[in-house]
């Protein structure tokens, strides 16, 4: 056998010198919670669709609120009238109040009914979103 026949060694990669300990555990642990919310409303099991239902019934219950705000507010407007027809007799700059009040006020007040619903349905949706991102205690 000649030196040239002698199969050459293959160069050897080099060894890293310590070892690197990758702990995963830690990192899945500080969110495993709100992870775990997170799927269980992307994959509607029971308690997604439980914490879905709260939010539904939460923004059923304010719209119902301030639905009978309004019914009230201008609902209540004509049997204010009925019951006390002075009221309805009294007029302002020349136009009757119930005009007035029917007319003109109902359309602030509408407006700030409005105003009230989408700040409360946010507050709503808010705390339902710290309550799917909180973390585990």
């Amino acid at each position: 056998m000649t030196a040239a026949d002698d199969p050459v060694p293959a160069p050897r990669a080099p060894q890293p010198s310590g070892r690197a300990r990758i702990v995963l555990a830690e990192v899945s642990r500080r969110d495993s919670r709100a992870e775990r919310t997170r799927t269980e409303l992307a994959q509607q099991t029971r308690v997604g669709e439980a914490l879905v239902r709260g939010l539904v019934r939460a923004q059923l219950a304010l719209a119902l609120r301030m639905s009978l705000v309004v019914l009230i507010g201008l609902g209540g407007l004509p049997w204010l009238f009925a019951v006390a027809p002075a009221v309805g007799r009294v007029t302002v700059f020349g136009v009757n109040l119930p005009w007035l009040l029917l007319g003109l006020a109902s359309f602030p007040f509408l407006i700030a009914v409005g105003w009230a619903y989408v700040q409360l349905a946010e507050r709503n949706e808010q705390d339902f979103t710290d309550l799917v991102q909180r973390p585990e205690r």
